[in-house]
């Protein structure tokens, strides 16, 4: 009977002594044809396999290089080295897959990211972003368990929509028509009454409008999907494809809202640093030396509430040079955003009440006729991570938004009807997870906290 495979992670926690054990892993170093480093991947910890040299063919040894995939079968004893609990004293070995070793592009040395980038395919056998592929997973599972714990539905929302939630227009069109001569009407128009939805689609940009016709039957929904921006922007911040976490509550006033933002990002941060905890302390030790800090200043304090009016008036008498100017009716920028966070509060801050002219045409209008109930959520280093609001549940001042904002009322007619049936107060917000992502991991650049970023002219892996 062949012996059962047992995951590096498990031998490392409450691995039996003196048991026999089989391990099975890519190589990541073999020092003096006697010290094997593998992993597996459950675990940022390799294991440590010792060969005896004299037991084994010389030509087989030497095909256990860098990146070499092998199985080991052996007793498991404690170990004589330094920073390890437990090794293998192998007894037998077997290659599963060769790596040529002049051609392996992961030499144990550190890699730069922009280097990483050019080979997603090989880069999750780093111990960065096996980290950070750990992480996704535990953040993902943690989001899932806690609306899963509260009730919630999870609604799967369109991919392919005839709607722009957000009304900047940048969306990835979807068709099957011929792109290189298209059926046009009579003003020369390509007529999308022939495409395969017989009318103009894209790729989503939200799952909100949706959600909330989730929302109106089901109470309490929440999405977690793909969404698309065609936004030609190179930065940092910025993916053509990434992730949304979007709740829709009924019978949820903004103050309802503040409130489960809050314990909603309490709970996930707390998650990850009780579930990932060795993930956590090695990108802490290798990228931010604050990390793990900074997850505990965002469970340890309770989050700041003011109105974007507070908020500007404490901007305009900081003293500070910002960039981007501060005046009553801007939007605020990252350093602004920075700056409450960081150095007034010194706490996370929810801002809400903005000035209708810069959010979208869904938001709660506030009695003022200047205001509408949205809601922002500020976290250190990154500024805004969540934005939200009450949504406008009155059908006649919906209306009058939409004619406002010259948006097509047509596109919106279901959107409407769900104000003309039964409407309710309702409220919601959205979470991009890679910008969340780039918070809980400490990573720089929102390209190397997804497996395989898609962003302007790149779509290879």
């Amino acid at each position: 009977m062949s012996m059962k495979r047992t995951k590096i992670k498990d031998l490392i926690e409450h691995g039996e002594l003196n048991a026999k054990v089989l391990v099975k892993g890519w190589v990541r170093t073999f020092r003096s044809n006697r010290f094997i480093q593998i992993n597996d991947g459950s675990t940022i910890n390799n294991i440590q396999a010792v060969v005896d040299f004299e037991k084994f063919d010389e030509t087989e040894l030497r095909r256990i290089t860098s990146g070499a995939c092998l199985q080991i079968e052996g007793k498991l004893t404690e170990s004589m080295g330094k920073g390890q609990r437990v090794e293998i004293q192998t007894e037998k070995f077997e290659i599963l897959g060769d790596s040529h070793p002049d051609e392996y592009p992961l030499q144990p040395k550190k890699h730069s990211m922009e280097f990483l980038r050019t080979i997603a395919h090989l880069r999750p056998r780093t111990n960065t972003f096996g980290a950070v592929l750990r992480i996704r997973h535990a953040l993902s599972f943690a989001i899932h368990k806690y609306f899963n714990d509260k009730g919630f539905v999870y609604l799967h929302t369109p991919i392919i929509t005839g709607s722009d939630c957000e009304g900047a227009g940048e969306m990835f069109r979807v068709t099957t028509l011929d792109p290189v001569k298209p059926p046009l009407t009579k003003d020369g128009k390509v007529n999308y009454s022939e495409d395969f939805f017989g009318r103009e689609t894209n790729l989503t940009v939200s799952g909100q409008l949706e959600g909330e016709l989730g929302a109106m039957a089901l109470s309490d929904i929440y999405t977690f999907g793909p969404t698309f921006r065609a936004e030609n922007s190179n930065t940092p911040r910025h993916l053509a494809e990434f992730w949304m976490i979007e709740p829709e509550m009924a019978f949820y006033d903004l103050k309802d809202n503040m409130d489960l933002v809050e314990d909603f990002l309490k709970n996930i941060v707390r998650y990850i640093l009780e579930n990932s905890a060795h993930d956590i302390d090695f990108l802490t030790k290798m990228y931010d030396q604050d990390l793990k800090n900074t997850l505990e200043f965002v469970i340890s304090n309770d989050f700041t509430r003011i109105a974007y009016t507070e908020a500007i008036a404490i901007l305009e008498k900081s003293g500070q040079k910002f960039e981007y100017p501060v005046s009553w009716g801007v939007d605020l920028q990252t350093e602004h955003e920075r700056y409450l966070v960081e150095k007034h509060f010194r706490r996370p801050v929810i801002i809400i009440d903005y000035p209708k002219e810069i959010k979208a045409f869904y938001m709660k209008q506030n009695a003022d006729g200047k205001t509408v109930g949205a809601m922002d959520v500020l976290f250190p280093r990154i500024g805004e991570i969540i934005g939200g609001s009450q949504r406008e549940e009155n059908f006649e001042k919906l209306v009058n938004r939409i004619k406002e904002l010259h948006l097509n009322k047509e596109d919106f007619w279901w959107y409407l009807e769900t104000r003309r049936f039964g409407t309710a107060p309702h409220s919601g917000f959205g979470l991009g997870f890679e910008r969340m992502m780039l918070f809980i991991t400490g990573m720089s650049n929102i390209r190397d906290v997804i497996p395989f970023p898609r962003t302007p002219k790149n779509a290879e892996f």
